[in-house]
């Protein structure tokens, strides 16, 4: 049976979301989660992990409300066990009967990397995005979050990718408001792996973990309509790097998940990197949430843009071009 799909989009549907952190799932156990308003059920067994629809076959209960028993997910409605492999292996009022063939869950793609567990409801070409730092060991990687806004899932990547907003939304931290610093003219750059900057410097007041005044670098990279990351420079070989991945969960409801990686500064207690990171992304919700129409309008008309918006305004171009109609407006 294929599942009934909230989303028409080939281009997002074929694509990876993350929908747990990796650490935050233990062997025999289960949780519920959703994506693009599909309820799912992910659990582990031998250290697989494996992502269902939520949802019996024999009468549509949530399988999250059941148990995991010897390696089988138990219905929490009529007991009947399903194997890792979606197969239904007992139906408890009729323990003879071999279960019919159609007595299956609907299964997803799913695969672990760089800390996350992601899933596909489509049918991806290719893995999920990758974060470059993750596989370097002279990096120190936090996973940060997820944050929950009720906004657009493309608003928010674009608010990343926004080094204006700096000095308003994160006052005295990320810049100034009362001597706001004018953005130089940067390099933009798309080809078929994304779209990317040159070097943005921007002066921070309060500019990392450290709590010490910066001038930063940021070069950004967008591989994938709802991921994309930063490299900040704060000198002396100092990199202060962040991956970004949104899963939406509605046209105005999205997850945003937040990895860190940091080659310095490794005396630093995790709760103190963990707090201004929470007070940055929480300064950031409430102007994603506030922000209209919900569709992100392509249309370049719709809304005004100066220079210092190039970035996102080639991002708003990159999704048209790859065919992107959910969550947007053309």
């Amino acid at each position: 049976m294929r599942p009934y799909m909230m989303i028409d989009d080939p281009v997002l549907l074929n694509d990876w979301y993350i929908v747990a952190a990796s650490r935050d799932l233990a062997d025999d156990a289960m949780r519920p989660v959703r994506l693009w308003d599909e309820d799912l059920v992910i659990w582990r067994h031998g250290g697989q992990v494996i992502v269902w629809k939520d949802y019996c076959i024999h009468r549509g209960a949530k399988l999250s409300l059941g148990r995991v028993h010897e390696g089988n997910i138990e219905c929490p409605y009529h007991g009947w066990r399903y194997n890792s492999a979606g197969a239904c292996t007992l139906i408890p009022a009729h323990p003879e009967m071999q279960p019919p063939a159609k007595a299956r869950a609907v299964v997803y793609r799913s695969v672990e990397c760089d800390g996350y567990i992601w899933v596909s409801l489509g049918e991806p070409a290719k893995g999920p995005p990758r974060f470059p730092e993750w596989a370097d060991s002279s990096y120190r990687k936090i996973l940060v979050g997820p944050y929950n806004y009720h906004g657009n899932p493309f608003r928010t990547v674009e608010n990343f990718l926004d080094a204006a907003h700096f000095p308003f939304v994160h006052a005295n931290i990320n810049g100034d408001p009362d001597d706001p610093e004018p953005i130089g003219d940067y390099d933009v750059f798309t080809d078929e792996e994304g779209v990317r900057t040159g070097p943005i410097a921007r002066f921070q007041p309060f500019g990392d973990h450290r709590g010490i005044p910066v001038t930063a670098y940021y070069q950004y990279n967008c591989p994938r309509p709802l991921s994309a990351y930063f490299e900040k420079d704060t000198g002396e070989g100092n990199r202060f790097c962040t991956f970004m991945a949104v899963t939406p969960l509605a046209v105005d409801d999205c997850l945003l998940w937040v990895q860190i990686a940091i080659n310095y500064g490794f005396d630093l207690p995790e709760p103190q990197i963990l707090e201004r990171q929470d007070m940055v992304y929480n300064q950031d919700k409430p102007i994603i949430e506030s922000q209209r129409p919900y569709p992100l309008p392509l249309d370049l008309k719709e809304e005004l843009h100066v220079r210092s918006d190039k970035y996102c305004v080639a991002y708003r171009r990159r999704l048209k071009e790859l065919g992107v109609t959910w969550g947007v407006s053309q």
